[in-house]
């Protein structure tokens, strides 16, 4: 995963499933035009069922299993079943008339990670918003947008948010700039309720909440936002690193990137308050915001 806007955002399964097509054609020692050779098609074909550009032909798919020595029924119909639920769309695929391609991938990876870890340096981070908050983000990022646009946009946001009070919840591990609490967002009742929430998230068992103030100077990752994702009941798949931009997102896999911003998180929590006076900290913004 390395591009933003893909013609089909991939659900982690299809990118599970890819790699475990890679594996197979490598350890069957075959390249990209010996398997492509078994289908009739291109070997970028192969490359990109294998990357999850594409989604995985059920026929395409059995062909490749066979051809990769792979002869057992019973393992070949487990592959295709999970192929077949690869395919089908996610749950917020009923949001796709405001949910961009690209940020369909992000909800998958989200759903799916046992940790994820960000740098927040402008906004609390969707899956702490209270409602009023995200309306008045939404708006000041989406002027054009209808009423019902956002009303949409802030179901999808608050539907997102059940994972983190589902059975087995991903750990959410979040440093916050001190700029978002300064950030007069929705006016003083929007930001006090929104403090207020992330003064709960910090009691709960699964977010870490990390405040960096404006007194602990310059950090590694002043340049912008990220988000990282780790996986554990999908060993295929590495941690994945995700950046956004105005008019798409960059999704990040390679060993050494990865590991820049892991690094550069692990400085900044180090640097960081620790979530007990990040707690009493932000008790504090919420005494100064003016009614």
């Amino acid at each position: 995963m390395s591009e933003a806007r893909p013609a089909s955002a991939p659900t982690v399964m299809r990118v599970v499933l890819g790699k475990r097509l890679q594996y197979l054609r490598e350890k069957a020692g075959l390249s990209y035009e010996q398997a492509a050779r078994s289908l009739d098609v291109t070997h970028a074909t192969i490359r990109r069922m294998e990357k999850a550009e594409v989604g995985l032909r059920i026929p395409y798919v059995e062909k490749l299993l066979q051809t990769y020595g792979i002869t057992k029924s019973c393992e070949v119909e487990d592959f295709l079943a999970l192929a077949r639920d690869a395919n089908r769309p996610g749950w917020w695929h009923r949001f796709r008339d405001v949910l961009p391609e690209w940020f369909s991938a992000f909800v998958s990876l989200e759903g799916a990670a046992e940790l994820i870890r960000a740098y927040e340096p402008h906004y609390v981070p969707g899956l702490l918003q209270t409602d009023d908050y995200a309306r008045a983000v939404l708006r000041a990022g989406r002027p054009q947008a209808s009423r019902q646009e956002v009303e949409r946009s802030v179901a999808l946001r608050t539907e997102r948010q059940a994972l983190l009070t589902r059975e087995n919840p991903p750990l959410l591990w979040v440093v916050m700039d001190e700029t978002v609490l300064r950030r007069p967002i929705g006016g003083p009742e929007v930001m006090r309720a929104q403090v207020d929430r992330l003064i709960e998230a910090c009691s709960q068992p699964n977010v870490r909440l990390q405040v960096m103030p404006f007194a602990s100077g310059p950090h590694p990752a002043m340049y912008g936002p990220f988000h990282v994702f780790r996986f554990q009941e999908q060993p295929e798949l590495p941690d994945i690193v995700y950046i956004e931009s105005l008019v798409g997102a960059v999704y990040l896999d390679e060993r050494d990137d990865v590991s820049a911003f892991r690094e550069a998180l692990d400085r900044m929590s180090a640097q960081a308050l620790p979530t007990h006076r990040t707690e009493a900290f932000l008790d504090s913004v919420r005494k100064e915001i003016q009614p």
